[in-house]
């Protein structure tokens, strides 16, 4: 991208902002109309290269996860940002962001219940997790901040000390929005939108882009919040691994190479732009197949291997790992096909993988 592609707000599309997707309307696949072939996710995708058995407690075996604190707050933080820009433009300032922030937590609470006891006790040894400030302080900061009494917050002082620092570490996040962009400036073209396609004529690939961003000559500009630190030099592509997925979803379905892959680190505050190519994509795509081939082999073979790594720290499953002295449950006898399926946490897991790992 140059300095002289501008991204105003785009003309709106036949029938308001309800209408569907261009990449997810009728003749293309969509939530609606899941194949019974390979199909791939980006945080799917992340999981059989970081380890196939992660894949397969996943999205064969379909273990249950309890969402760690930073997955759960990096839901919300997106959730507020898509609200966001429900707003007039003059509106969109950091004291509204922040004052969506309770009720956004109250409307993911009434979706999930489960959510309500994630602050019922410590945070777990091996989780990522910011660190708490003293129970008594915090609570009586947000407490006269107005912020406890916006949402139900947990019998005793100690749970309500880690609500509230959970909210004030959403609020914080979204300072560092924004500290890189005005979205007072911004109407973005799409937003939270599923986009999908199918490649090498059976394997399906999707995912959910958090923002798109449409210039009046018709350029392309990705958007996806990361709620954690910006990588080293080194783990940037592997931090760029999920924006191509999508860049070649949106070049097969539109017929535009995006001009901008752009990840916002909410937490340091920092931005990180990559404009791919045609030629480039093609390759990414010859990459994805070869994944989606691995994992049918693997299917049939009922052979998905651990991979130990420093990321190991933080899986769910170690009492069932052959690393860590256990046995995986019997191989399913009809494995579930199809388009693995992406709650919010899942989608927010790879971010925080990658995180990690810088």
């Amino acid at each position: 991208m140059t300095a002289q592609t501008v991204f105003p707000p785009p003309q709106p599309r036949p029938g308001g902002p309800a209408a569907a997707s261009p990449a997810t309307s009728a003749g293309r696949p969509g939530l609606g109309d899941r194949p019974a072939g390979p199909s791939l996710s980006p945080s799917r995708a992340a999981d059989f290269k970081t380890c196939p058995l992660l894949f397969r407690f996943r999205t064969i075996d379909k273990l249950p996860e309890r969402p760690s604190a930073d997955q759960v707050r990096g839901t919300l933080v997106h959730a507020v940002l898509e609200r966001l820009f429900d707003l007039p433009a003059a509106g969109r300032t950091p004291e509204a962001a922040a004052a969506l922030v309770a009720p956004e937590w109250e409307r993911l609470v009434t979706h999930e219940p489960e959510l309500a006891t994630l602050f019922a006790q410590e945070p777990g040894v091996g989780h990522a997790t910011d660190p708490l400030r003293d129970p008594a302080a915090v609570a009586a900061e947000a407490d006269a901040a107005g912020q406890i009494s916006l949402v139900d917050a947990p019998a005793g002082a100690a749970e309500a000390a880690r609500l509230a620092a959970f909210l004030a570490g959403a609020r914080n996040l979204l300072n560092g929005y924004f500290a890189v962009e005005d979205p007072q400036r911004l109407e973005p073209a799409e937003r939270e939108t599923l986009i999908a396609t199918t490649i090498d004529d059976e394997l399906l690939i999707r995912g959910y882009v958090d923002r798109l961003d449409v210039s009046p000559a018709g350029d392309l500009r990705v958007v996806d919040y990361k709620t954690g630190g910006a990588p080293r030099e080194a783990f940037e592509g592997r931090a760029l691994f999920q924006l191509k997925f999508y860049a070649l979803v949106l070049w097969r379905t539109r017929g535009v190479v995006p001009r901008v892959l752009r990840l916002l680190y909410l937490k340091d505050a920092e931005v990180l732009d990559y404009s791919p190519d045609a030629g480039e994509l093609e390759r990414f795509e010859r990459t994805l197949v070869a994944l989606s081939q691995a994992v049918e082999r693997a299917k049939r073979d009922q052979d998905f291997r651990p991979k130990r790594s420093r990321l190991c720290g933080w899986c769910n499953h170690q009492a069932l790992c052959p690393e860590f002295g256990g046995t995986p449950p019997p191989f399913p006898s009809a494995p579930a096909d199809g388009l693995p399926t992406d709650s919010e946490p899942d989608r927010l897991a790879t971010a925080v993988r990658d995180d990690l790992v810088a």
